[in-house]
Protein backbone atom coordinates (compact mmCIF):
# COMPACT_ATOMS: atom_id res chain seq x y z
CA UNK A 1 0.00 0.00 0.00
CA UNK A 2 1.93 3.29 -1.03
CA UNK A 3 1.71 5.51 2.64
CA UNK A 4 -0.66 7.70 3.37
CA UNK A 5 -0.29 11.49 4.05
CA UNK A 6 -0.34 12.23 7.86
CA UNK A 7 1.29 8.55 8.28
CA UNK A 8 4.63 8.28 9.84
CA UNK A 9 7.73 5.77 9.45
CA UNK A 10 9.96 5.44 12.67
CA UNK A 11 12.69 3.82 13.30
CA UNK A 12 16.06 3.92 15.17
CA UNK A 13 17.73 3.88 12.11
CA UNK A 14 17.34 4.06 8.12
CA UNK A 15 19.15 1.40 5.83
CA UNK A 16 19.49 2.17 2.15
CA UNK A 17 20.00 0.32 -0.68
CA UNK A 18 21.45 2.36 -4.00
CA UNK A 19 20.81 1.19 -7.44
CA UNK A 20 17.03 2.44 -8.08
CA UNK A 21 16.50 3.52 -4.56
CA UNK A 22 19.31 6.72 -4.01
CA UNK A 23 19.92 6.96 -7.18
CA UNK A 24 18.72 5.98 -10.92
CA UNK A 25 21.04 4.03 -12.28
CA UNK A 26 18.87 2.28 -14.61
CA UNK A 27 20.66 3.30 -17.71
CA UNK A 28 24.60 2.68 -17.41
CA UNK A 29 23.82 -0.72 -15.25
CA UNK A 30 21.20 -2.50 -18.45
CA UNK A 31 24.27 -1.14 -20.63
CA UNK A 32 26.94 -2.29 -18.90
CA UNK A 33 24.36 -5.77 -19.07
CA UNK A 34 24.03 -6.04 -22.57
CA UNK A 35 27.44 -4.77 -23.78
CA UNK A 36 28.78 -8.06 -21.55
CA UNK A 37 26.03 -10.09 -23.18
CA UNK A 38 27.17 -9.27 -26.20
CA UNK A 39 30.79 -9.79 -25.78
CA UNK A 40 29.73 -13.37 -25.20
CA UNK A 41 26.82 -14.04 -27.16
CA UNK A 42 24.22 -14.36 -24.64
CA UNK A 43 21.00 -12.94 -24.91
CA UNK A 44 20.98 -9.49 -22.32
CA UNK A 45 17.38 -9.54 -21.31
CA UNK A 46 17.67 -12.61 -18.53
CA UNK A 47 20.41 -10.93 -17.62
CA UNK A 48 19.42 -7.82 -17.04
CA UNK A 49 16.02 -9.19 -15.24
CA UNK A 50 18.08 -11.58 -12.75
CA UNK A 51 20.55 -8.40 -11.82
CA UNK A 52 18.53 -5.89 -9.75
CA UNK A 53 19.64 -6.00 -5.90
CA UNK A 54 22.04 -8.94 -6.65
CA UNK A 55 25.98 -8.24 -6.53
CA UNK A 56 28.07 -8.60 -10.13
CA UNK A 57 29.49 -11.60 -9.11
CA UNK A 58 26.36 -13.45 -8.36
CA UNK A 59 24.99 -12.35 -11.84
CA UNK A 60 27.90 -13.06 -13.66
CA UNK A 61 28.67 -16.71 -11.83
CA UNK A 62 24.81 -17.18 -13.00
CA UNK A 63 25.03 -16.86 -16.95
CA UNK A 64 29.12 -17.56 -17.06
CA UNK A 65 30.04 -19.14 -20.46
CA UNK A 66 31.88 -21.94 -20.41
CA UNK A 67 35.74 -21.06 -20.46
CA UNK A 68 35.39 -17.51 -19.47
CA UNK A 69 36.62 -16.94 -15.88
CA UNK A 70 34.57 -15.25 -13.04
CA UNK A 71 36.82 -12.85 -11.68
CA UNK A 72 38.04 -11.34 -15.50
CA UNK A 73 34.34 -10.83 -16.29
CA UNK A 74 33.56 -9.38 -12.65
CA UNK A 75 36.23 -6.81 -12.99
CA UNK A 76 35.59 -5.95 -16.72
CA UNK A 77 32.21 -5.26 -15.71
CA UNK A 78 32.94 -3.05 -12.41
CA UNK A 79 35.88 -1.14 -14.45
CA UNK A 80 33.43 0.11 -16.56
CA UNK A 81 30.87 0.58 -13.94
CA UNK A 82 33.24 2.75 -12.15
CA UNK A 83 34.89 5.06 -14.52
CA UNK A 84 31.78 5.40 -16.72
CA UNK A 85 29.21 6.95 -14.12
CA UNK A 86 27.25 9.05 -16.66
CA UNK A 87 24.10 9.74 -16.64
CA UNK A 88 22.89 8.67 -12.88
CA UNK A 89 21.03 10.84 -10.92
CA UNK A 90 19.64 10.92 -7.46
CA UNK A 91 15.84 9.43 -6.81
CA UNK A 92 13.98 12.44 -6.18
CA UNK A 93 13.88 14.02 -3.10
CA UNK A 94 16.99 11.25 -1.44
CA UNK A 95 19.29 14.26 -1.00
CA UNK A 96 16.96 16.52 0.69
CA UNK A 97 15.73 13.68 3.11
CA UNK A 98 19.52 11.99 3.62
CA UNK A 99 21.37 15.71 4.47
CA UNK A 100 18.68 16.39 7.40
CA UNK A 101 19.36 13.03 9.20
CA UNK A 102 21.99 12.55 11.67
CA UNK A 103 25.17 10.43 10.51
CA UNK A 104 25.26 7.59 13.01
CA UNK A 105 21.45 6.88 12.33
CA UNK A 106 21.57 6.01 8.77
CA UNK A 107 23.92 3.97 6.45
CA UNK A 108 23.79 2.41 2.65
CA UNK A 109 23.74 -1.38 1.81
CA UNK A 110 24.47 -1.97 -1.61
CA UNK A 111 25.50 -5.17 -4.25
CA UNK A 112 27.98 -2.92 -5.43
CA UNK A 113 31.30 -2.71 -5.27
CA UNK A 114 32.74 0.36 -2.86
CA UNK A 115 34.51 2.49 -5.18
CA UNK A 116 31.63 1.90 -7.48
CA UNK A 117 29.10 2.85 -5.15
CA UNK A 118 31.06 5.88 -3.92
CA UNK A 119 31.77 6.66 -7.60
CA UNK A 120 27.71 6.61 -8.35
CA UNK A 121 26.77 8.39 -4.81
CA UNK A 122 29.27 11.07 -5.97
CA UNK A 123 28.46 11.16 -9.72
CA UNK A 124 24.58 11.68 -8.22
CA UNK A 125 26.10 14.32 -5.91
CA UNK A 126 25.01 12.64 -2.48
CA UNK A 127 26.93 12.14 0.08
CA UNK A 128 29.01 8.98 0.98
CA UNK A 129 27.48 7.41 4.25
CA UNK A 130 29.23 6.83 7.04
CA UNK A 131 28.54 3.08 7.33
CA UNK A 132 28.50 1.86 3.43
CA UNK A 133 28.49 -2.15 3.29
CA UNK A 134 29.14 -2.62 -0.50
CA UNK A 135 30.18 -6.18 -1.83
CA UNK A 136 33.17 -6.86 -0.36
CA UNK A 137 32.00 -6.72 3.44
CA UNK A 138 30.00 -9.40 3.08
CA UNK A 139 30.34 -13.55 2.52
CA UNK A 140 26.56 -13.62 1.03
CA UNK A 141 24.48 -11.47 -1.17
CA UNK A 142 21.17 -10.06 -0.95
CA UNK A 143 18.43 -12.16 -0.18
CA UNK A 144 20.77 -12.76 2.15
CA UNK A 145 20.15 -10.44 5.44
CA UNK A 146 23.89 -10.51 6.43
CA UNK A 147 24.52 -6.85 4.64
CA UNK A 148 21.56 -5.40 6.68
CA UNK A 149 22.48 -7.00 10.25
CA UNK A 150 26.00 -5.68 9.24
CA UNK A 151 25.05 -2.12 8.63
CA UNK A 152 22.74 -2.43 12.01
CA UNK A 153 25.61 -3.67 13.89
CA UNK A 154 27.94 -1.14 12.99
CA UNK A 155 24.91 1.68 13.96
CA UNK A 156 24.38 -0.08 17.30
CA UNK A 157 20.91 -0.31 16.34
CA UNK A 158 19.01 -3.84 16.43
CA UNK A 159 17.84 -4.96 12.85
CA UNK A 160 14.35 -4.64 14.08
CA UNK A 161 14.24 -1.29 15.17
CA UNK A 162 15.33 -0.46 11.55
CA UNK A 163 13.42 0.46 8.49
CA UNK A 164 15.26 -1.19 4.87
CA UNK A 165 14.32 1.51 1.77
CA UNK A 166 14.51 -0.96 -0.97
CA UNK A 167 13.75 -1.21 -4.60
CA UNK A 168 14.54 -5.28 -5.76
CA UNK A 169 12.67 -8.68 -4.90
CA UNK A 170 16.38 -9.82 -3.24
CA UNK A 171 16.53 -6.43 -1.43
CA UNK A 172 13.41 -6.67 0.25
CA UNK A 173 14.08 -9.93 1.31
CA UNK A 174 16.96 -9.13 2.82
CA UNK A 175 15.83 -6.71 4.85
CA UNK A 176 12.63 -8.77 5.85
CA UNK A 177 15.37 -11.43 6.72
CA UNK A 178 17.00 -9.25 8.92
CA UNK A 179 13.97 -8.21 10.68
CA UNK A 180 13.56 -4.50 9.28
CA UNK A 181 10.66 -2.65 8.32
CA UNK A 182 10.32 -2.53 4.50
CA UNK A 183 8.94 0.27 2.46
CA UNK A 184 9.84 -0.18 -1.50
CA UNK A 185 10.22 2.58 -3.79
CA UNK A 186 8.29 2.23 -7.02
CA UNK A 187 11.06 2.42 -9.44
CA UNK A 188 12.58 -1.15 -10.50
CA UNK A 189 8.93 -2.94 -9.20
CA UNK A 190 5.52 -1.49 -10.61
CA UNK A 191 3.03 -0.37 -7.79
CA UNK A 192 1.11 -3.25 -9.04
CA UNK A 193 4.47 -5.99 -8.08
CA UNK A 194 4.32 -4.23 -4.49
CA UNK A 195 1.23 -5.65 -3.13
CA UNK A 196 0.89 -6.38 -0.04
CA UNK A 197 4.28 -3.56 0.50
CA UNK A 198 4.65 -0.32 1.92
CA UNK A 199 5.76 1.75 -0.84
CA UNK A 200 6.73 5.29 -2.00
CA UNK A 201 7.21 7.11 -5.76
CA UNK A 202 10.31 8.55 -4.40
CA UNK A 203 11.05 11.12 -1.69
CA UNK A 204 9.48 14.03 -1.55
CA UNK A 205 6.84 13.00 0.51
CA UNK A 206 8.85 12.21 3.14
CA UNK A 207 10.25 15.28 5.70
CA UNK A 208 12.23 14.83 8.85
CA UNK A 209 10.07 15.70 11.99
CA UNK A 210 12.30 15.23 15.21
CA UNK A 211 14.89 13.14 16.55
CA UNK A 212 13.46 12.65 19.68
CA UNK A 213 12.10 9.97 21.82
CA UNK A 214 12.35 6.35 21.51
CA UNK A 215 13.09 6.11 17.73
CA UNK A 216 15.77 8.95 16.98
CA UNK A 217 13.89 9.15 13.77
CA UNK A 218 10.80 9.91 13.05
CA UNK A 219 9.74 10.86 9.17
CA UNK A 220 6.48 12.73 8.59
CA UNK A 221 4.56 11.38 4.74
CA UNK A 222 3.21 14.64 3.27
Amino acid sequence: MRLRPGSYIEAAALLFDLDGTLIDSSGIINALWRRWAERHGLDPAPIIAASPGRRISDTVAEFLPAGAVLDDEVNWIGERARTQPEGIVAIPGALDLVQTLPAHRWAVVTAASRPVAEQWLQAAHLPVPKVLITAEDVERGKPDPEGYRLAAQRLRVHPRDTVVFEDSTSGIAAGRAAGSRIVALATTLTPEALQGEDWIADYTPLAFDTDEGDFQIRLRVY
